[in-house]
């Protein structure tokens, strides 16, 4: 469980932390390694990638402190609303993968749906 909630912390650290600290560079090259998923996105906004960073860093404090002291009182509720996002997430992006090659819409599509199913697993677990 402490795991599952680490790496759910470290998925939301991640690009919490790359947006909200260099917005430009987040949208030109996220998620790296030579990809550049949000580049083909609609117009660069600073305020909009600096408020999802926040708001990924907001959600990693969350489950860092669910990892740290898990408790089913917290958990559920954390991870609840971390699936609710990773769906609503997952669902828009693969709505829209025109521009994308096959590797990177796979890519894209298979990290965003790994985080909602952990979501649900950590939610499952705690309910046990």
């Amino acid at each position: 469980m402490r795991a599952l909630l680490a790496a759910l912390a470290v998925s939301a650290a991640y690009p919490g932390a790359w947006a909200t600290f260099a917005p430009r560079s987040f949208y030109d090259t996220f998620p790296g390694a030579g990809r550049h998923w949000t580049a083909g996105l609609p117009a660069y906004s600073q305020h909009l990638v600096t408020d999802v960073g926040a708001f990924y860093l907001g959600f990693a404090l969350l489950l860092a402190w669910a990892a740290a002291r898990p408790s089913r009182e917290l958990v559920v509720p954390a991870c609840t609303a971390f699936a609710l996002f990773s769906l609503l997430h997952l669902v828009w992006h693969s709505a829209h993968l025109e521009g994308f090659d096959t590797v990177d819409a796979v890519l894209q599509t298979a990290s965003l749906a790994a985080v909602l199913v952990a979501s649900l697993g950590a939610v499952a677990l705690a309910r046990r």
